[in-house]
């Protein structure tokens, strides 16, 4: 298994705000969604309730076209629509047993599960947003130079849609 993450992130490494993302980018969501779709995406169980509310009234709500997989600490929290793991642990077992060896998993948020996995991820899908948010809580780690080398890179001029200049970058373990 190929474990990539992907995140926009800001000047500072800002990413969110109170479980909400900082910006409204047609064209990174466009580029999230063509990179996971097919994919399995892992997410901490904040970032899955911050995608809408379910068809039952629950909140979070499955991304489609992918195999969602909740990673929480939260035993209570049960949910028939998505896999849910309660240790790094056992996903990684599941995902091991699960996936063949050139299959792409994406971590997908929140900031915890950014540091979770970090230091295991092969690949980084990052959109560097041209901008500074200083009410920001929520932050994704420092990207090392000396771990990280960057082998693909698309600048993207904000225009009438996309407030903020961006950069899809992506990231190989050296």
């Amino acid at each position: 298994m190929i474990l990539s993450i992907i995140s926009a992130i800001a000047n500072n490494n800002e990413i969110g705000m109170k479980n909400t993302l900082l910006w409204n980018l047609p064209i990174d969501m466009k580029h999230f969604k063509e990179t996971t779709t097919g994919h399995p995406v892992i997410m901490g169980q904040k970032t899955f309730e911050s995608l809408g509310t379910s068809k039952e009234g629950l909140p979070g709500r499955p991304l489609p076209n992918r195999r969602n997989i909740i990673l929480t600490l939260d035993t209570n929290f049960k949910r028939e629509d998505v896999e849910v793991y309660y240790s790094i642990e056992s996903l990684e077992k599941a995902l091991n047993e699960t996936l063949p060896k050139d299959e792409e998993a994406f971590i997908i948020g929140g900031g915890q599960i950014y540091r979770l996995f970090i230091d295991k991820a092969d690949k980084l899908y990052i959109t560097h947003v041209n901008a500074s948010f200083p009410d920001a809580d929520t932050y994704f780690p420092n990207i090392d130079k000396n771990k990280w080398e960057k082998i693909e890179g698309a600048k993207y001029p904000k225009d009438e849609l996309n407030a903020y200049d961006l950069e899809f970058v992506i990231y190989k373990r050296k």
